[in-house]
């Protein structure tokens, strides 16, 4: 087919100065099937039908049988017009058949230009890795490969995985990285060639920035193909937690270095999420002012307007809102403003909920709208949780736990990692496993030593693991952070004050040096 397009190409400027009686006007009609040669010609019924097909063409027209078709990316590899079931003189039945014009990729390419400057989330296209050197017919290892990767990738709710079987469509289509990811509506592309010696094998990707036109990250793997899927040593989780670590560093590089009306909705939005989760009062302000701005530009959608309310939330649990109450009413109203937005945004919906919970008291709210969330989308992390702290301020320490797992399980590769581990302890401490609650706050602190609240979980599991010097060298990185915070304080913030862990957990503090 892009033969006999290129032939009609090629004669068009042939015929450009010459009379309709001087002008040679090519029809062509393509199939594929075996054939038999020799020395003369070709032969077969496949070659009977292409010719027929040939017979359906107008002058300078290219028609095609369905086989040849489903080999096509319309759009990319030509225009596609279908003509329906098609009689042909000798073939018996209908043929189906469609007309093709050359592609003209430059509307097409503006408008998803268009769609991804107001994408949330950057998108990523993994293309099946190639077979360099070695005896792998179809490169069936890279495809599975690349399948793996997708699969991981797509558990992130920060980006947007492009779909196996749309990569699969550019497989072996000489076509530059930048117009690979324009055509999926990408900004980043993975990609890999690797080469098999019997059972090893040598694998090279490399993560592109298309908007850049550079390489963001490279590496090679060694590994056999007995193992590459093993789920004790899985290839696919090294290569994703790299790609994803690099996307965000890159994101948020662009996010503070560059303008804000440059920026893409997506570069915005990571930049804030990644700044408001930061020590710097400076850096905290920042990420309100780029989701302001990017809640303007995108008028009514509701996802700034989300984040927003987060961030309220979050001026209150590291104790930098002057008056708590105020910073109540303005994350309910952000939170309110998205949902109005979308009623069916499971993130609107959870952040919701977390505003009723961790700052107006309001458990019984919150559940609600954890559950609104998780019927919307049954694996929204947030919602998980946030429904694990709820059960954990409400003493249900294995409901607690449980929904705590399946939210790491929903975000192995969330940017905000730590947020999760931070959570998931406060979770598994209402359920009194005191070690794994340590484990989890201390692995939280190693990427983040700034969020109070996991310092307060710690000590709370130190204690009751009788570690009481540990506990209390926990308290004073507490009160580094917050040098106001007291008991008193405890029970004025903490969302289940009302509940059964109150005294219990503040007796903990008490006993690892917080005064009252």
């Amino acid at each position: 087919a892009a033969a006999a397009l290129d032939l009609q190409r090629r004669i068009t400027p042939h015929n450009a100065n010459r009379g309709a009686d001087a002008a040679i006007m090519l029809r062509a009609g393509v199939h594929v099937a075996e054939v038999v040669t020799d020395e003369r010609d070709i032969y077969g019924s496949g070659v009977n039908l292409a010719a027929r097909l040939a017979t359906l063409a107008g002058p300078g027209e290219v028609i095609v049988s369905d086989q040849v078709h489903a080999m096509l990316v319309p759009g990319i590899d030509a225009d596609v017009e279908d003509l329906g079931d098609c009689f042909l003189k000798h073939i018996e039945g209908p043929i189906r058949a469609y007309r093709l014009g050359a592609a003209v990729p430059g509307s097409f390419l503006e408008s998803m230009n268009d769609r991804r400057e107001e994408q949330s989330r950057p998108g990523i296209a993994v293309l099946p890795f190639e077979c360099t050197l070695g005896n792998d017919p179809g490169d069936l290892f890279g495809e599975a490969m690349a399948d793996e990767v997708i699969s991981q990738l797509a558990r992130s709710a920060d980006l947007h995985v492009i779909s196996a079987l749309s990569t699969r469509g550019l497989k072996g289509r000489r076509l530059g990285i930048d117009e690979i990811a324009t055509y999926l509506g990408a900004a980043y592309v993975l990609s890999g060639r690797y080469r098999v010696a019997t059972d090893s094998v040598r694998l090279n990707v490399e993560l592109a920035d298309v908007r850049g036109g550079r390489v963001l990250w490279a590496q090679g793997f060694e590994t056999t193909v007995s193992t590459a899927f093993d789920h004790e040593q899985p290839l696919a989780d090294e290569l994703v937690q790299n790609v994803a670590r690099t996307v965000l560093a890159h994101e948020l590089d662009l996010a503070v270095t560059q303008p804000m009306p440059s920026l893409r909705a997506y570069t915005l939005l990571f930049g804030a999420i990644s700044l408001m989760h930061r020590a710097s009062a400076t850096e905290f302000d920042r990420a309100r002012e780029m989701l302001e701005h990017l809640a303007d530009r995108q008028g009514r959608r509701g996802v700034a307007h989300a984040w927003l309310a987060k961030w309220h939330v979050m001026r209150v649990v590291q104790g930098w809102a002057p008056d708590a109450q105020e910073e109540s009413a303005r994350a309910l109203e952000r939170a309110q403003r998205a949902i109005d937005a979308n009623p069916h945004n499971s993130l609107a919906l959870a952040i919701a909920g977390l505003v009723h919970g961790y700052l107006r008291k309001d458990l019984t709210t919150a559940g609600r709208l954890y559950a609104d969330a998780l019927d919307v989308n049954p694996n929204e992390p947030l919602a998980w949780l946030f429904s694990a702290t709820r059960h954990a301020y409400l003493g249900q320490g294995e409901d607690a736990e449980a929904a705590g797992d399946k939210a790491l399980r929903l975000s192995p590769l969330d940017p905000l990692r730590y947020y999760f581990d931070s959570l998931a302890s406060t979770a598994v401490l209402a359920n009194s496993n005191w070690q794994r609650s340590v484990e989890l706050a201390r692995r939280s602190i190693k990427a983040n030593r700034t969020h109070a609240s996991t310092w307060r979980t710690l000590a709370y599991a130190l204690v009751m693991l009788d570690r009481v010097d540990e506990a209390k060298r926990a308290v004073d990185e507490l009160r580094n952070i917050e040098p106001g915070f007291t008991i008193k304080r405890f029970r004025e913030r903490f969302p289940g004050r009302d509940g059964p862990m109150a005294e219990p957990w503040a007796q903990a503090l008490r006993v690892a040096g917080l005064p009252d």
